[in-house]
């Protein structure tokens, strides 16, 4: 399951942009991956984040996996219901999985993530 309205990093993250703020998370298949999430660790408000930078972490039953900055900018949002319901990320990361919402320090902060076909293309190998 690949929505076509997101925007992917090669991190396995997703970037919904809604007028000045992109909201974000880890894809489907991350949460695959990654098995049953028991913590998430997110960054606090009002953090600035570049790209590329980890900024968190998931634990799951099999390993702790970093989350990744696909985009730069300042974190206005995070999702604290995970910390009381951290499987959330695998029942519906799409929705309420969500992690954190940026406002985007970039002019086009998508212009360096991936197409949803793009993302399926690297999945699928």
């Amino acid at each position: 399951m690949i929505p076509e309205d997101l925007y992917y990093s090669e991190e396995h993250e997703w970037v919904r942009i809604d007028d000045d703020i992109a909201t974000i998370g880890i894809t489907d298949y991350a949460q695959d991956q990654l098995g049953d999430i028991v913590y998430v660790d997110l960054p606090a408000v009002g953090e600035v984040i570049d790209a590329g930078s980890a900024i968190g972490e998931l634990e799951s039953t099999k390993s702790v996996s970093d989350i990744f900055a696909p985009i730069a900018g300042e974190i206005v949002a995070r999702n604290d219901a995970l910390e009381g319901g951290p499987e959330v990320v695998n029942s519906d990361p799409y929705g309420e999985g969500w992690l954190i919402k940026v406002r985007p320090s970039d002019e086009d902060p998508t212009e360096a993530l991936l197409s949803s076909e793009a993302y399926a293309s690297i999945v699928s190998t």
